[in-house]
């Protein structure tokens, strides 16, 4: 079987966050299986592009790199959907073609190519379809896309959900033929990471709150922050992430406006070398996003044993309140605010955390099983 992954961006372009970490561990665990495996990507790295030859390999995956002609969220190039009617033209049965993410040409060109020669899709939105993303950044333009092509092009292909959460989003917009919850790959730390020494909880000490993730809108630091404003405890954030310069000049002007600033330590871009590190030295990861499919972050938080404080439109909030692993709350900055109070006050449970979740993660995000997964979806297609 030959399987070729279309996605706008791979690694090295972390730019990006959490797809393109979940897109190459994928990658990765099915070309150690005896397929054929094949990424078509762009050289995409924000406003720059990767330096990075035509074709490669990066951890046993064959991958071809093709440059945009646009440098924005479009991320256009004709070279890539040539290519890949070249290699359509040639295909025998058994060929899957699985696309990451939507609403950029790369996706939806290459969904249509597909189409049009009757090859067989998985679609893996990311979180690109739902209510959420259709009403933000270029709404008027995805609905038109959505009428005039889109939602022919998703009703053609096999949808892939991450959780029950993104499977119910997208189920509001469209009915496909159809949709398969599967969870993300995860890296697992090493375990000399996850037995490094936590912060020991001691009320006269500042609570140590981290944020590791992209800096955007979407990650809702403004609740986050105003929440903070109110909380009376002290408390540390740590705020691990980039983003739009112009936008994280508002949120830092938002944080004096506030008086808060003085608690908050911007500190950039963190490698995924020291990831666990940074996750393993906070006691609390907080994500009050207004729109997450998935959030890899909070399992590799979990893993190492850090508690997390996410909102309920995280897609693993459930998963999180069933295994009380930490603190879901509302959007809204009141129960944002009781919920952090809630967890600077449960030392216990935040001590339980760090002992268990490590396993807990492990057992219930078991690569082999996953793998299986994914399998039995491409294999159903043909």
């Amino acid at each position: 079987m030959k399987i070729i992954h279309i996605t706008p961006s791979y690694k090295p372009a972390y730019i990006y966050g959490g797809p393109v970490i979940s897109v190459a561990k994928l990658c990765e665990k099915l070309a150690s299986q005896p397929l054929d495996i094949e990424v078509l990507t762009t050289r995409a790295n924000g406003k720059t592009e990767l330096k990075t030859p035509d074709t490669t390999a990066i951890d046993g995956v064959k991958i071809q790199y093709f440059n945009r002609i646009t440098k924005d969220h479009t991320h256009f190039s004709p070279s890539l959907l040539w290519n890949l009617y070249k290699m359509i033209i040639k295909t025998t049965p058994g060929t899957v073609i699985h696309i990451h993410s939507w609403w950029n040409f790369v996706a939806i060109f290459s969904c249509l190519l597909a189409k049009i020669k009757k090859i067989p899709v998985v679609l893996s939105p990311r979180g690109m379809l739902t209510e959420y993303t259709l009403k933000n950044n270029n709404s008027l333009s995805k609905r038109l896309i959505h009428q005039l092509i889109g939602k022919y092009l998703v009703a053609y292909s096999a949808l892939h959900a991450t959780t029950e959460m993104e499977k119910e989003d997208i189920l509001k917009i469209i009915q496909p033929k159809s949709i398969k919850v599967i969870p993300n790959f995860i890296y697992f730390p090493d375990e000399d990471i996850k037995k490094n020494v936590h912060p020991n909880y001691e009320s006269d000490k500042s609570f140590k709150l981290l944020f590791l993730s992209r800096v955007d809108e979407k990650k809702g630091l403004e609740l986050l922050f105003r929440a903070l404003a109110d909380c009376q405890f002290p408390w540390s954030l740590t705020i691990a992430g980039t983003g739009d310069h112009t936008y994280q000049d508002k949120l830092k002007q938002l944080t004096m406006n506030l008086d808060i600033s003085q608690s908050i330590n911007w500190i950039g871009y963190i490698k995924k070398e020291k990831k666990y590190e940074v996750l393993a030295s906070h006691q609390l990861l907080v994500l009050c996003s207004h729109n997450e499919n998935f959030a890899n972050i909070v399992l590799e938080s979990l893993s190492v044993g850090t508690a997390v404080a996410i909102s309920d439109k995280v897609g693993l909030a459930p998963f999180i309140k069933e295994q009380k692993l930490g603190w879901v709350a509302d959007l809204d900055p009141h129960s944002i605010t009781a919920m952090l109070t809630n967890a600077y006050q449960s030392p216990q449970i935040i001590t339980h955390i760090r002992n268990n979740a490590p396993s807990v993660i492990s057992s219930h995000f078991n690569e082999a099983t996953i793998l299986r997964q994914y399998l039995k979806l491409y294999k159903n297609l043909n």
